[in-house]
């Protein structure tokens, strides 16, 4: 099991790189960047490509919604270039609200545009020279724009023909995909002792037409992170974000996280928490979270608690254990997490 770690996305640039310094040094071997609707991505991933040394570097994720595929292929290859071959692709749908809301764009046909962003990228890397007829069109066929595009290939030779991909995935037929062509999968809010009922049919339908060329599938998950005696209460920090998805990421019946909760069998709490934060009321709907919920998302509590979660989460098949450092010693709490990892 490998270590990664998400940086926070909301917070000032130069404190974030010195954080990400300094946890690469307590040995993690992934760190995440996240794009919302605040600073992009590869800016800060290509900042953290000139401090860091060993870790690898991932975006967590860039929508497919707000970049042409092949410019998220010259993207992940050049961080890749920067980097020295530690880039990590992570892609995602995102959802309705950011998406039309923020970028302006209709959100449609998410499992088929994620599968040729992946399609076209590789072949990018590949240096093929891209045609694409699909959802998207490589060039712009005849009667569309100048009439003037013609194939291209990537002018610069990539360090790696083959940068790893995770995708972000919740619902059952984006996660059947994810397993069957990407790299890796992100899901959100993982709940390891209930995983096999929610996901185990999606992911075994989509290994069984999974290419022979690809590795077996990475599974990235975790939850916020803290070590010690005492610091339960450390747990309540992950309620207000928990809020937001469950509640205020989409609207009522759109909602993949709330569905998610609904899965789990947390389906009148999830209807609560929706409605208190749809209503304006956060704090009340922070607090409607169940406490069980948190308890099971988490990795804050004593060095055996923490260890019974690194135990569970091995044991449904995560590989890359992402940690959120919420303790008052983030570096010291990643550097015992890593002594705990099988």
């Amino acid at each position: 099991m490998r270590l990664s770690a998400t940086l926070p996305y909301a917070g000032d640039p130069e404190t974030t790189v010195r954080q990400a310094v300094a946890w690469e040094s307590a040995g993690v071997d992934i760190l995440w960047v996240a794009e919302a609707y605040g600073f992009d991505s590869p800016t800060l991933m290509g900042y953290l490509a000139a401090l860091t040394r060993r870790a690898a570097i991932g975006s967590a994720i860039l929508p497919i919604y707000s970049r042409t595929p092949t410019l998220i292929a010259q993207t992940a290859a050049g961080l890749d270039a920067v980097s020295r071959g530690r880039a990590i692709l992570g892609l995602g749908a995102s959802g309705p609200q950011v998406v039309e809301g923020w970028h302006g764009v209709e959100y449609d046909r998410p499992l088929g545009r994620t599968r040729e962003v992946v399609e076209i990228c590789r072949r990018v890397w590949r240096r093929e020279t891209v045609a694409h007829d699909g959802i998207y069109q490589l060039p712009l066929p005849a009667g569309r724009g100048t009439g003037l595009g013609k194939p291209l290939k990537l002018l610069t030779r990539p360090v790696r023909d083959r940068i790893p991909i995770y995708v972000a995935a919740l619902g059952e037929a984006n996660v059947r995909m994810t397993a069957e062509i990407a790299d890796g999968w992100m899901p959100a809010l993982f709940i390891p002792e209930r995983a096999h009922d929610v996901w185990g049919g999606a992911l075994a339908a989509g290994a069984a037409k999974r290419p022979a060329d690809l590795a077996p599938l990475e599974v990235v998950a975790g939850g916020p992170l803290a070590i010690g005696d005492g610091l339960e209460a450390h747990r309540d920090l992950a309620r207000p974000a928990m809020a937001l998805y469950i509640g205020g990421m989409g609207a009522k019946g759109r909602n993949f996280y709330a569905d998610l909760a609904r899965r789990y069998g947390y389906a009148s709490e999830a209807d609560r928490v929706q409605d208190l934060y749809l209503a304006g009321r956060k704090e009340e709907a922070a607090a409607a979270i169940p406490a069980e919920f948190v308890e099971l998302t988490s990795l804050v509590g004593t060095p055996d608690f923490v260890r019974r979660r690194v135990a569970a989460f091995a044991a449904a098949g995560v590989t890359v254990l992402n940690v959120t450092p919420v303790g008052p010693e983030p570096a010291e709490d990643l550097a015992r997490l890593r002594q705990l990892l099988p």
